[in-house]
């Protein structure tokens, strides 16, 4: 792997971060209700810390450990989200993470984004399997993992501690042959 991936699709755009969009990754990640869904968000959001996350993407695709690009809306490239691959290359695995604006919320747009990721996994980077988690007090984040085909494994109980409070995190996953078994489906359709 040597370059961030662009994807089109039907609405979106994934494409590589640049600093220029730093100040809107701010804005956005920076909303308490959007921090508060994810592991790794922090809130506040400081100045410096949406440039310096940025800045590290190109190494993780060079170092193999992973793909991370924003969600950007075709109709007039406003970016709205971010989505990405935390790849274990010894085990053809990634794990994959996402978060979308709230002012875009509820609009399909993380399950074009998902969907998309997923082929991109499979079909370009040979994984075998692709898992992913939320907060259970997310539910709208594990629907979108059925949406896209990943089977719930689990509940990995108080697994996270998001601001002094222990989360639950439900497990999802998909394997390479339920991927092209649900792609088949589809095509058949």
């Amino acid at each position: 792997m040597t370059d961030l991936p662009t994807i089109s699709t039907d609405r979106l755009v994934l494409r590589p971060f640049n600093l220029n969009d730093a100040a809107r990754v701010r804005e956005l990640a920076g909303e308490r209700d959007v921090a508060e869904m994810t592991a790794n968000i922090p809130h506040p959001y400081e100045e410096g810390v949406a440039e310096e996350w940025i800045s590290n993407h190109a190494d993780s695709l060079k170092n193999g450990t992973g793909v991370t690009v924003a969600i950007e809306l075709q109709s007039h490239g406003s970016l709205i989200g971010a989505i990405g691959l935390v790849l274990n290359q010894a085990h053809h695995s990634a794990e994959l993470g996402y978060w979308i604006g709230k002012p875009y919320w509820n609009e399909g747009y993380c399950t074009e984004a998902a969907t998309a990721m997923l082929r991109y996994g499979f079909e370009t980077l040979g994984l075998n399997r692709v898992q992913a988690r939320h907060m259970t007090k997310n539910p709208a984040s594990g629907r979108v993992m059925e949406k896209i085909g990943m089977c719930h494994e689990g509940v990995l109980r108080q697994s996270l501690n998001r601001f002094g409070a222990f989360e639950d995190a439900a497990m999802f996953s998909i394997l390479r042959d339920e991927y092209r078994a649900n792609d088949a489906a589809a095509v058949r359709r």
